[in-house]
Order: C-alpha cells, then sequence, then structure tokens
C-alpha cells in the first residue's frame, strides 16, 4: 500500500529528501506522496524512510491502497532501471519491510 501524509503534517520537508522515488513533494498545504511512485521503500530500506525521519508520525500506510511486495519490488524496478535491486527471494529485512528479521 501506498504511504499517504496526513493533515498532521507541519511540512517541515523531512520526508522529501529520504524517499529514493522521488514520490514525495510539496503541495499547497502539506506534503504529499504520489502513489504510483511510493514502493513503501522496498527494495531499499527494511522501513518506510518517510515515516522514519517525521517528527509528526504522519507518513502512514493507505489502508485504501493495499499492494503486495511482489509489486511494490516490481514498481520499484521500473522506477530504477539503472539500479541493482535485490531479487524477490534475495529481500532482506533491510531492504523490506515485509521481511521480519529472525528472533534471536
Amino acid at each position: 500500500m501506498a504511504t499517504i501524509i496526513t493533515a498532521e503534517c507541519i511540512n517541515c520537508g523531512a520526508c522529501e529528501p529520504e524517499c529514493p522515488n522521488n514520490a514525495i513533494t510539496e503541495g499547497e498545504e502539506i506534503y504529499v506522496i504520489d502513489p504510483n511512485l511510493c514502493t513503501e521503500c522496498v527494495g531499499f530500506h527494511g522501513q518506510e524512510a518517510c515515516a522514519a525521519v517525521c517528527p509528526v508520525d504522519c507518513c502512514i500506510p493507505d489502508t485504501n491502497n493495499v499492494e503486495t511486495e511482489e509489486l511494490l519490488l516490481e514498481r520499484a524496478k521500473k522506477i530504477h532501471p539503472d539500479k541493482q535491486i535485490p531479487a524477490l527471494t534475495e529481500l532482506s529485512p533491510s531492504t523490506s519491510r515485509f521481511r521480519k528479521a529472525a528472533a534471536g
């Protein structure tokens, strides 16, 4: 599911440079995420980078736009044809939030 930015956004801009897909832009009142570019950081990070840096926790999953890890990974590959993005079977907890670290 694409991530969305809620109305609680304070327009600080911390999220924008963290997005590996340039999916975040400054809207009229708050920052917005293009769902066609959002990959929830699959292939890049183990968590959504925008949510990790948001000081007010307004970057949240869009429950109206649920997508699979496979779809998000394919989108990342299309957006970044020049980058080495891991195959689905090679994703790890550090490159996909869908993967869980082994309990130790």
